[in-house]
């Protein structure tokens, strides 16, 4: 009878929620209606709420099975009503609306490690350096196999994860199996604050370019993004890649390009239904620091990270080189809900500087379609044409479209065989059991004949002509896997870096770059100086 109660109370829950999604949303269609009808009453949302009510009533007294209200209300119910609106607005159950808390605020509770799936097992990819796992001694390639005596064995990379984390200060027992040890060692380790980089790499590629990948836009981004600035010292030009950034918080989106852009300039405006015009500029302003900038994105960078993109080249600041970005303007506010939900709706559009809107067309595609099918080039007649400072041709509706296309390399058959049978992870965990690598070390050809060997014994189908073929990649994923492992995953990032043929390539359009600002320059003196004239 308890458990009866309980479930019926659980399911009231779950409807009244819907209820207030729907009576937040029915407030939106209501005054839409309004505006065209002249009078809404509501009735037509409080007839489609009851048919709700009774509809979910009768498949949890009558279905086939036990109804499970999460999987009815959070998995279908309401994000089916939210995707009728858009793409993007969402809803976010205990678990997503605790991650993306933890995403936004940069930092977690745990031990500091990277893991993931390799051949049914749990696996240590690498401890963060000067994290707890790292210093109780960790490795790459370490099975876990229980958590505080909890076997992992059914286990996804998540569920996983979630068990490491905990508290501050409290204990975790991990125990792993490592190769060429016998018996399961046990970590009994401390848990720590870990922080999430969201400038995940940033070093000098060249004598005074430097190079910063930014990962994401979180609480903490602006104050990285300035470190990393002010550690990189007197810069002579800088690649900014933001590829793959999904974008993240308004507020530090706007920060980032603060340090690029002369004080005052426009950065970004928004505005929707329900929402008055806001438009942010720069506040501090990049205090005369001109460098010669490029900014490296292709179709993962979304959101925020368009801003930034969009407001360096409205501005013709820096040089936005690689492919057309996501095109994703939709501003989420997030409003949280009860029983530690939240719902993210969109409220407003994003518009870059000169009045580009950012988001692409989503009206009659589907979802798979609108994430992961665009085969279609962005420029296509019919999209909105607006002009920089200096009076170059920008296209809206559909992303920030590059200046200089660069595409990103597709992969041949043996390049996906190597990362699919995990080759370069394996070999650099078995070369390092009883060998050490110093930060000079690279990769020779006693070391490729022994890598050969491995893929042999580890039966890796391979060709000698597609080793050949493939040499400089080989090599490159080789060193960065051994650099992983011995040094700490930023060092291996930094050695991807230095082979990533999209980075080596952006690196020859900074005098391009460094021309387009100061033409922009000299011809915003010139429409200035006409003002003043005729004034």
């Amino acid at each position: 009878m308890a458990a009866s109660s309980s479930r019926s109370l659980r399911s009231l829950f779950f409807i009244c929620l819907v209820i207030l999604v729907c009576g937040a949303l029915g407030a939106v269609f209501g005054q839409r209606i309004g505006a065209t009808a002249g009078v809404s009453d509501g009735s037509d949302v409080s007839d489609s709420l009851r048919n709700f009510s009774q509809v979910y009533d009768l498949v949890e007294q009558n279905y086939a099975e036990p109804v499970n209200p999460d999987k009815a209300i959070y998995n279908g119910a309401i994000p089916g009503m939210l995707h009728v609106l858009d793409p993007h607005s969402n809803f976010f159950d205990p678990k997503s609306y605790s991650a993306l808390r933890e995403e936004q605020r940069g930092k977690y509770y745990g031990v500091g490690m990277q893991v993931g799936p390799r051949n049914n097992k749990v696996i240590v990819i690498a401890p963060f350096v000067g994290t707890p796992a790292y210093r109780a001694g960790i490795r790459p390639g370490d099975i876990i196999i229980a958590v505080d005596g909890k076997p992992t064995d059914n286990m996804n990379t998540s569920d996983v994860a979630e068990l490491l984390k905990g508290p501050k200060g409290t204990n975790v027992k991990i125990t792993i199996l490592r190769e060429e040890v016998d018996k399961p060692m046990d970590f009994n380790i401390v848990r720590d604050e870990i922080p999430r980089a969201s400038v995940d790499l940033h070093f000098m590629i060249r004598p005074g370019i430097g190079y910063m990948h930014v990962a994401g836009f979180q609480e903490t981004t602006e104050k990285e993004v300035s470190d990393a600035l002010d550690e990189m010292g007197d810069l002579k030009g800088l690649i900014l890649d933001l590829r793959q950034n999904p974008g993240g918080l308004l507020s530090e989106g706007v920060g980032v390009a603060d340090k690029f852009l002369r004080k005052g300039a426009v950065i970004v405006s928004h505005h929707g239904r329900a929402s008055a015009e806001r438009v942010y500029r720069a506040s501090h302003g990049n205090g005369g620091k001109e460098y010669p900038l490029v900014v490296l994105v292709n179709r993962g960078t979304a959101s925020a990270a368009e801003i930034v993109s969009g407001a360096i080249q409205d501005h013709d600041r820096g040089l936005i080189v690689g492919e057309t970005t996501f095109g994703k303007g939709l501003v989420q506010t997030v409003y949280p809900l009860a029983e530690n939900t939240g719902l993210a709706l969109t409220t407003a559009k994003y518009y870059t500087p000169s009045g580009r809107l950012i988001q692409r067309e989503y009206t009659g595609v589907s979802l798979y379609d609108y994430y992961y099918n665009r085969d279609k080039e962005d420029n296509a007649p019919g999209r909105e044409v607006k002009l920089t400072d200096s009076g170059r041709q920008v296209f809206g509706g559909g992303g920030i479209s590059p200046d200089v296309k660069i595409a990103t390399p597709k992969s041949n058959h043996f390049q996906d065989t190597m990362l699919q049978h995990y080759a370069f992870f394996n070999f650099a965990k078995h070369y390092t059991l009883s060998r050490h690598i110093s930060k000079n070390f690279e990769v020779d050809d006693n070391l490729m004949q022994e890598f050969r060997k491995f893929l042999d014994a580890q039966k890796v189908p391979y060709t000698e002509a597609e080793l050949v073929e493939n040499n400089d990649w080989t090599r490159a994923n080789i060193k960065s896997e051994l650099f992983i492992a011995e040094f700490g995953q930023q060092e291996g990032l930094r050695v991807r870096a230095e082979a990533d043929p999209q980075i080596m390539e952006s690196l020859k359009y900074l005098p391009k770059a460094k021309d387009l600002a100061d033409n922009a320059k000299k011809i915003i003196a010139e429409h200035n100086n006409a003002r003043t004239v005729n004034q």
